[in-house]
């Protein structure tokens, strides 16, 4: 697709690496360049620009794609429909969260391969870039060489590892809270569902040595990996001794602590410090951004949350903006080794949002120079 004819945007407040201030802006060729004042100008004034939103782990579109229970067939009508909520946030880069997992259902195996086939199928018709995670059951022992070859086979770079079976009610022999509703949704029996998920859990002694396996073969391949809702350092400290950097919402300080001392990016939910807590009583995102302890935010499960955590953060004099929103542009680009976007500096992908003050919300986004979303008065400021 061809970007838009060279622009200078003028008028607005932007934000560069430098700080927030007014000065124009120059696009051209989908990059951010040098001043020209021969573009044609595009006047912005009462507005502000800033770096486009990079988020880095979120399954709101899972709601695009079942909006009804068994409305899953038309998953790549779905992904468009995902886009463009991305990008009436602000959002130009999302990493797609995809469960593979032994709940079943939109979070079970063969639903991953469709959903990720359908993304590779639309993502050339796209503006916001798409990116895929796939989030790893570690107990499902006899789908881990399936997943490796599903990863492979739609070039998927960055994988985490989860672990949510009810351990402890299964070592007790009693029947987890929600399993009946649970089979059912998915259409299996749910006696067959407890007893798939009673032989899960009796492998467990043999989990970490084919995790110790399975991570070294896929860090061999250079991807991003990492864990999630670790609880304790010692837990960060196995996950690292593996070569999985990345600590995805970790449910205690000392989790978070270990991460970051240790150099570990952390990665918190912006629904959290918007919410002012977490919904499950884990430590607070707030809390942990005030001492440092957090290194990107993601939307995880709410998409217009991004934007509103990092104005939150600055408005409540916690970080100052460019800090702020560096939780949502510049780290989480970094984390993923995109290093050719998240801020507005010279050379970098014309991938940003223009946000009205007052009411904060989002009036265009454009992703590497081209229009993903453009509404109201600066819709009709373009076209004037």
């Amino acid at each position: 697709m061809t970007p838009l004819p060279e622009l200078r945007l003028v008028g607005a407040d932007v934000l560069t690496p430098e700080g927030l201030g007014e000065q124009p802006l120059t696009l051209v060729n989908g990059r951010i360049a040098d001043d020209s004042p021969s573009c044609r100008e595009i006047d912005l004034d009462g507005f502000l620009v800033l770096p486009g939103i990079v988020d880095i782990h979120g399954d709101g579109f899972e709601r695009h794609l079942a909006p009804r229970r068994g409305a899953m067939k038309d998953l790549d009508q779905g992904l468009i429909a995902a886009e463009a909520e991305l990008a009436a946030n602000g959002i130009t880069t999302a990493v797609l969260a995809q469960f593979y997992s032994w709940e079943g259902g939109m979070r079970g195996a063969d639903f991953a391969a469709r959903v990720l086939g359908a993304l590779d199928q639309v993502r050339g018709r796209l503006v916001s870039e798409l990116l895929s995670q796939l989030r790893f059951e570690i107990c499902m022992l006899e789908d881990y060489t399936a997943m490796q070859q599903l990863v492979a086979a739609h070039a998927i770079r960055y994988v985490v590892f989860n672990d949510h079976l009810p351990h402890e009610a299964l070592e007790k022999g009693k029947r987890p809270l929600r399993l009946t509703g649970q089979a059912l949704r998915i259409g299996r029996n749910p006696e067959r569902h407890l007893e798939y998920m009673q032989a899960l859990h009796q492998r467990l002694h043999d989990v970490p040595a084919a995790l110790d396996r399975l991570c070294a073969d896929l860090a061999g391949q250079g991807m991003l990996l990492g864990s999630h809702d670790d609880r304790s350092a010692a837990a960060r400290g196995v996950w690292r001794g593996r070569g999985v950097r990345i600590c995805e919402f970790p449910e205690t300080l000392e989790a978070a602590e270990a991460a970051q001392q240790a150099g570990d990016p952390v990665i918190l939910g912006a629904p959290n410090v918007v919410r002012g807590g977490s919904h499950n009583g884990n430590v607070s995102a707030t809390d942990l951004v005030t001492m440092g302890y957090c290194d990107a935010l993601a939307s995880d499960y709410h998409y217009p949350s991004l934007r509103r955590a990092a104005l939150h953060l600055a408005d409540s004099g916690l970080l100052d903006l460019p800090a702020a929103w560096a939780l949502v542009s510049c780290v989480p680009a970094r984390i993923l080794g995109l290093g050719d976007r998240g801020s507005l500096a010279q050379g970098q992908r014309a991938d940003l949002i223009v946000l009205e003050p007052r009411t904060r919300q989002v009036c265009a986004t454009m992703a590497g120079g081209r229009f993903s979303y453009l509404s109201g008065e600066v819709a009709a400021r373009f076209i004037r």
